[in-house]
C-alpha cells in the first residue's frame, strides 16, 4: 500500500530531524544522562517535527539498547510503537478530546503501569484546544504525575496556553526550517525515489513550503504524482497552481511605469488562466517584500530566497521604486488580502488595489501623500544635479485700451521671466557691457526740497497746445472796490414781507440801481419711489442634449469626471468614451470590455446615473456598447 511521502520519510532518531538542532540535542542529552522531566511542551509552526520529536522521545525512553540518546529501531519496543502494538504510548487530539470528562478519563489512566515499556508516555497534539475546565482538572496530575508517566504537549498556539500550564512544562520552541536545508533534503529524498529534482524547483518548493518540511514534501508528493522525471520549475508550477514569476515581474513594471490598462489586462489574463485573486496578492505581497529587502540591504541573497536571475531581475525592479512606494504597496495589498476574505466579488478589490498602486493620486492615504512628496523631492534633487535650461518665451500682451479718437497700440512681446532655483545658463536678453554709457553719480544734481514750493514761472513756456496771452499790469485798467454796483450794503431781508412787484410783470432793468434778490421758496422734493423688487433668478438652462440624440464631448467629459469622483473604482475606464441618449437610457461607447462588466453592478451605474442628473438634468440608466 502507497504511503505519502511526509509519513514514508517520518524521521526515526534525532539526527534525522533537521532545522531543530536546539531541541535534538538537548532531547538526546536528557535521555544519555537520565535527565528526564515529567512534562514537555512543543510549541512552533506547523510541519517543524514537534510530532516526530514527541515520538522519537518516547521511543527513546522505552528503547532497550539506546544508541547515545537516539532510539535503536531494531528492539520489539521500538518496532512496536512503529506499528502501533504497544498501547503504552498513547496519542491524544486534544481539538476532538477537549472536555473535562476526557480529561477525567485520562487522570484514571495514569494510575495504571506501563505494561510492556517503562513509561507511559502522553502526546497531547493542538493542546491549545483544551477547555478551561479541561486545563483545570489537568493541573494536579501534570503537576505531579506517577512515575512511571509522561506527559508531551504540542500546540502551534503557545499564547493560549494558561500560564500555570506553562510553568508546569519544560519548553521547546521549534523554528521555521531554513528553505536552503529544505531544499537539500528534498533533493535527496527525490533521489531515492527515483525522481530527480533540479535545484531550482527545490528551492521553488522550499519557498512554498514557508518552513515546514511536512508542506514541502506533500507538495514534492504532488509534483510526482503530475509530471515525469526529472522535476523541473515549470513541474513545481503547474502543480501548485501558480503562473510562473513572470508576470509578478510585468505587474510591478506596469506599477512602476504607472500603467493602468496594461495591470488590468494581466489581472484579466491570470483570472481567465484561473488563477486565485488572494494568492496573487499575497504573491504580489511576496514580491514587494523581496524588492525591499533588495532597496534597502547590501547583500539581499542571504534574506531572499530565489535564483540568481529572479535576484537579478530584483535588483533591476529595485531601481524603479523609491523604499515610500514599496512601503505604500505592501500597505495597499495587505488591506487588499484582508477585504479580499470578507467579499464575494475578489477581482474587484484586487482591480482596485492595481488602480490604487498605479494612480496614487486616487488615494488619499498617508502612505500615498508620502510617496507623492518622496517623488517631488526626487524630481527635485534631480532638477540640481543635473540642471534644466528654459527658453525665454515671448507672449503677446493685451492691447490697452485708448480713447475712441486715440489709435490702439500694437501688442508689445516682452519675454517672461521664471522663477527657477538655478540661475539660466544665458540670459533672457543679450546685454553689451562695454556698448553700455558710463554713469556716474556725480552727474545727477542735488535735489532740493525748497523748489517743491518755488512760485516763480518757468523760464521756458510751458508746452500747451496755445501759448498764454502776454499780461501788461501798467496797461491793465484801474480797478476800484467802490465801482462795484454791489459795494453799498443791502437792506435787511425779510421773508415775511410782501414782494413789491407782481412776479408775472418783468422786472425793469436799471444799471444804475441794484436788483435786491428775489426770495424764492423751494420746491418740493419729488416723491421717492420705493425700489423695485429684484428680479426672480432666470432659471438655468437645460442642456440641449436632454432631448436626446448624441452628447457632444464636452458635455460626456463633465459626466465622466462627476461619475469617477462619485465612484473612485471608475477612474480610467471611462477615458476614449462617447455617449448618446436614447430614450431613458445613455449608450455609452467603449472599447473596453471591463466597463460592462462594471456597469452591471449598482454603484457604478448609480454613479453614472447621478452624474448625467447633475450635468444633462436627467437621470438616465447607462448601457454599453
Amino acid at each position: 500500500m502507497y504511503r505519502v511521502l511526509y509519513r514514508k520519510w517520518r524521521p526515526q532518531t534525532f539526527s534525522d530531524v533537521i532545522g531543530q538542532p536546539q531541541v535534538t540535542k538537548a532531547l538526546s542529552c536528557q535521555i544519555k544522562e537520565n535527565r528526564l522531566s515529567h512534562a514537555y511542551l512543543f510549541t512552533g509552526s506547523r510541519g517543524t517535527g514537534k510530532t516526530s520529536c514527541a515520538k522519537i522521545f518516547a521511543k527513546a525512553v522505552n528503547c532497550l539498547h539506546p544508541v547515545n540518546g537516539d532510539p535503536c529501531n531494531e528492539c520489539e519496543i521500538c518496532r512496536g510503537i512503529d506499528d502501533g502494538t504497544v498501547l503504552d504510548i498513547v496519542e491524544i487530539d486534544a481539538a476532538s478530546n477537549r472536555g473535562v470528562d476526557d480529561i477525567r478519563q485520562l487522570r484514571e489512566e495514569v494510575k495504571f503501569t506501563p505494561s510492556q515499556a517503562k513509561f507511559r508516555v502522553y502526546i497531547v497534539d493542538e493542546v491549545h484546544m483544551l477547555t478551561i475546565e479541561a486545563f483545570n482538572a489537568l493541573l494536579k496530575t501534570l503537576e505531579e504525575p506517577p512515575e512511571h508517566v509522561k506527559f508531551i504537549l504540542a500546540t502551534t498556539e503557545v499564547q493560549k496556553l494558561p500560564s500555570t500550564i506553562l510553568s508546569r512544562c519544560q519548553r521547546y520552541d521549534f523554528r521555521r526550517i531554513e528553505p536552503e536545508v529544505i531544499a537539500e533534503r528534498l533533493q535527496r529524498i527525490a533521489d531515492a525515489e527515483g525522481a530527480p529534482l533540479e535545484s531550482d524547483a527545490a528551492i521553488l518548493v522550499a519557498r512554498l513550503a514557508d518552513g515546514a518540511m511536512r508542506d514541502a514534501l506533500s507538495l514534492l508528493d504532488r509534483c510526482l504524482s503530475t509530471a515525469e522525471p526529472p522535476l523541473t520549475v515549470q513541474t513545481v508550477t503547474q502543480a501548485a497552481g501558480l503562473m510562473g514569476r513572470d508576470y509578478l515581474f510585468s505587474l510591478c513594471r506596469t506599477i512602476a511605469n504607472r500603467d493602468t490598462a496594461a495591470a488590468l489586462t494581466i489581472l484579466d489574463d491570470l483570472h481567465k488562466a484561473s488563477c486565485d485573486t488572494e494568492r496573487l496578492c499575497t504573491e504580489l505581497i511576496n514580491q514587494f517584500r523581496n524588492l525591499l529587502i533588495v532597496h534597502t540591504v547590501q547583500h539581499p541573497e542571504k534574506l531572499i530566497v530565489a535564483t540568481n536571475e529572479e535576484i537579478a531581475e530584483n535588483k533591476k525592479l529595485a531601481a524603479m521604486f523609491t523604499t515610500e512606494a514599496i512601503l505604500r504597496a505592501l500597505s495597499v495589498l495587505s488591506d487588499a488580502v484582508d477585504a479580499i476574505k470578507k467579499t464575494q466579488n475578489r477581482r474587484v478589490e484586487a482591480e482596485m488595489a492595481l488602480i490604487r498602486l498605479c494612480r496614487p493620486e486616487t488615494d488619499t492615504s498617508v502612505a500615498a501623500l508620502t510617496q507623492r512628496v518622496a517623488d517631488l523631492e526626487a524630481a527635485l534633487q534631480n532638477i540640481k544635479a543635473n540642471g534644466v535650461s528654459v527658453a525665454p518665451q515671448t507672449v503677446a500682451a493685451a492691447p490697452v485700451q485708448q480713447k475712441p479718437s486715440a489709435p490702439a497700440k500694437p501688442a508689445v512681446t516682452q519675454p517672461v521671466q521664471e522663477d527657477l532655483p538655478f540661475e539660466p545658463d544665458e540670459p533672457s536678453l543679450p546685454f553689451d557691457d562695454a556698448a553700455a554709457p558710463d554713469f556716474d553719480d556725480d552727474d545727477i544734481p542735488p535735489f532740493d526740497p525748497d523748489s517743491l514750493w518755488d512760485s516763480t514761472p518757468p523760464a521756458e513756456p510751458m508746452p500747451f497746445d496755445e501759448a498764454p496771452l502776454p499780461f501788461d499790469e501798467e496797461e491793465a485798467p484801474p480797478f476800484a472796490a467802490e465801482d462795484l454796483p454791489f459795494a453799498e450794503e443791502a437792506p435787511p431781508f425779510d421773508a415775511d414781507e410782501p414782494l413789491p412787484f407782481d412776479k408775472n410783470e418783468p422786472l425793469p432793468f436799471d444799471s444804475d440801481e441794484p436788483v435786491a434778490p428775489v426770495p424764492t421758496k423751494p420746491a418740493p422734493a419729488a416723491p421717492v419711489a420705493p425700489p423695485a423688487p429684484p428680479a426672480p433668478p432666470a432659471p438655468a438652462a437645460r442642456n440641449d442634449t436632454a432631448a436626446g440624440g448624441p452628447i457632444d464631448e464636452r458635455t460626456w467629459t463633465r459626466c465622466c469626471i462627476e461619475a469617477e469622483a462619485i465612484c473612485k473604482p471608475l477612474i480610467g475606464h471611462l477615458n476614449g468614451t462617447t455617449a448618446s441618449i436614447q430614450g431613458s437610457f445613455v449608450v455609452i461607447k467603449s472599447q473596453h470590455a471591463l466597463l460592462a462588466t462594471l456597469l452591471r453592478m449598482p454603484d457604478f451605474a448609480k454613479a453614472i446615473s447621478k452624474a448625467t442628473e447633475k450635468i444633462i438634468g436627467r437621470s438616465l440608466t447607462p448601457k454599453v456598447e
